[in-house]
């Protein structure tokens, strides 16, 4: 039961840092996001979320900016000045830390092992520089497409991981010293998307470089065979698109995701596997595998969801994800090309607070010990304590919500995509 408790406060912990804004949010938030996925057959770590976003814009003074993701045992807090640097220029500092942040669960060809697996701790400070390439007069809200933001964001980081044995760590698994890391974030982001379950509208395309340098790399494991990488080179895009028809009541996502990584170790590899949209800035879903379960240094990835309301409140949904991958050194398994499809209902409340999804997932090319194929069960809660209902809204001005609904609003989930 420890073992699990431990498991479960971690996944916690690393969805409170994905919480957390790639840019200055200037959205006005009170969010609740809680997600499970249970696998009906083998065992894997803990796969689920609990955490509490806070961001309130004019913090103080109009031109502060608070923002916080706090799950059980861990919080993310920044603290942004909007225009500090220049008119289009916020800056922002940062601190965040907590427990089994940096836990690393270790999964091979499906099956998670626990003897080779291990606790992480973390603390990071940070300071980062969000630029608007192309801002609007004073109180003008996004008409077009062509008026959607356009950012640049950099950050550095330093971040300080402490390392130790699990319950069922082996006696013989040699686990890493402390390693502390700096870090170098750059990217540009056109539009956004919310960190919600079903935006009504999204789009966004985006380029992200991270480089990393350890302090104190080292070998650990099995009489040191494997090693943590003295520096990694990390670099991902996304393409997506999200749009509600109100006619129909139909909403449907599309998101393509690509990444590779130079260098890459265990701990720096990209995570792919589960239905937890919420866990990761971007997250690697695959529906019907276990959290996380394939780690790749280089893949591409197509996901969405399609749902349509067929009683007030109530939708029936269906989603899929495709992915060809090459693995990360010593990841490696029979097969590229991974497939999961899914599907379930969801209910949303009648003034839009309460969102509630649970569904079924099929992971078609999931090594399991039978052979290929594996059941998976999950639920998302969203409870969103602003939230008093939204009123009809006539067909012309839907293209100016969904452009201010772009204003760049998601989340550093980047920290735990890009693993340390």
């Amino acid at each position: 039961m420890r073992g699990w408790l431990q498991w479960g406060l971690w996944v916690c912990c690393w969805c409170a840092m994905a919480a957390a804004h790639a840019q200055v949010d200037p959205e006005r938030r009170r969010l609740v996001q809680v997600g499970y996925n249970q696998p009906v057959e083998g065992r894997a770590p803990f796969a689920g979320y609990a955490f509490y976003y806070f961001n309130e814009p004019g913090f103080v003074r109009p031109e502060w900016t608070l923002r916080a993701a706090v799950a059980p045992v861990y919080a993310d807090v920044e603290w942004a000045f909007r225009g500090l640097a220049g008119p289009s220029t916020d800056v922002a500092v940062g601190v965040a830390g907590g427990g089994f942040a940096d836990s690393h669960a270790e999964v091979r060809s499906g099956r998670w092992i626990q003897e080779e697996s291990f606790t992480g701790h973390a603390g990071e400070l940070n300071a980062s520089v969000y630029h608007l390439f192309n801002p609007l007069s004073e109180g003008r809200t996004p008409t077009t497409l062509a008026e959607v933001p356009l950012q640049g964001i950099a950050r550095l980081s330093f971040h300080d991981s402490l390392f130790e044995r699990n319950s069922q760590t082996a006696s013989a698994f040699v686990i890493p010293e402390a390693q502390p890391v700096g870090l170098v974030r750059l990217g540009v982001r056109w539009g956004g998307r919310e960190p919600l379950l079903e935006p009504d509208f999204a789009v966004e395309a985006s380029a992200w470089y991270q480089g990393q340098v350890r302090l104190d790399p080292q070998r650990y494991g099995f009489a040191g065979d494997r090693e943590l990488a003295p520096s990694a080179h990390q670099f991902l895009a996304r393409a997506l698109v999200a749009w509600t028809f109100t006619n129909s009541g139909q909403h449907i996502e599309l998101t393509l995701t690509g990444g590779e990584v130079l260098n890459p170790d265990r701990l720096t590899a990209f995570r792919l596997g589960g239905t937890l949209p919420l866990a990761a800035e971007f997250p690697l879903m695959l529906p019907g595998y276990y959290f996380e379960e394939l780690s790749a240094r280089r893949f591409g990835l197509l996901d969405g969801l399609w749902s349509v309301q067929v009683v007030e409140g109530w939708e029936v949904l269906g989603y899929g994800g495709t992915a060809i991958m090459e693995y990360a050194p010593g990841m490696e398994q029979t097969g590229n090309w991974h497939n999961g499809v899914g599907g379930g209902v969801g209910w949303t409340a009648r003034n839009g607070s309460w969102h509630v999804m649970a569904g079924y997932a099929y992971g078609i090319d999931a090594v399991r010990e039978d052979g290929r194929g594996a059941h998976n069960l999950g639920v998302l809660v969203q409870w969103d304590l602003e939230r008093g209902g939204l009123p009809g809204l006539p067909d012309g001005a839907r293209l100016q919500t969904m452009a201010r609904k772009l204003n760049p609003a998601s989340w550093r989930g980047f920290n735990r995509l890009f693993r340390r």
